[in-house]
């Protein structure tokens, strides 16, 4: 691939100063700062309509909950499809400090979600481009946009210091 030509897996985030999911991300960041306190990863998520306004956010609630999908992703998006009145989520994006896992990244194709922005990758378990890439497989019957490194670095920091302070 040419210097000149764009990565057709990841499209990378925008300039900073002009990026429409910034303020989103942030709200995410704050959902995440919010999960540590139940003894959750810190994982936050926003769902925007398409003309930006929040219909659902969350964040990991695994430990409070006792529930293995209480991913901050299945619940923003189980909250916005309430506030919608259908699973349909065309036209809406999902705004996620942490790369989907496949079981998040399979609620991201079924609720038909048009886009997934992300902040941080997650090599061990990401399924949105770094060790999968279920949101783009070509077997199904549709495939949201995915943008990457949305305030990737404060959306990293925040797990690195989850995890070490365990």
């Amino acid at each position: 691939m040419t210097a000149s030509m764009p990565d057709p897996l990841h499209t990378p985030a925008p300039d900073p100063l002009r990026d429409p999911w910034t303020a989103a991300m942030r709200r995410a960041l704050d959902e995440a700062a919010l999960a540590p306190g139940t003894g959750d990863v810190p994982v936050g998520a926003v769902v925007l309509s398409a003309d930006g306004t929040v219909l659902g956010t969350g964040r990991n609630e695994r430990e409070a909950t006792g529930d293995p999908t209480a991913h901050a992703e299945v619940l923003a998006i189980r909250e916005a499809a309430r506030a919608v009145g259908a699973w349909r989520l065309t036209g809406c994006t999902l705004v996620v400090t942490l790369e989907p896992c496949t079981m998040c990244a399979g609620a991201i194709v079924l609720s038909r979600l048009d886009r997934v922005v992300y902040g941080a990758a997650d090599e061990k378990a990401g399924a949105a481009g770094s060790l999968w890439d279920v949101v783009r497989d070509r077997r199904l019957n549709h495939r949201p946009e995915v943008i990457t490194d949305v305030l990737a670095t404060p959306c990293a920091d925040l797990l690195t210091t989850f995890f070490r302070s365990r």
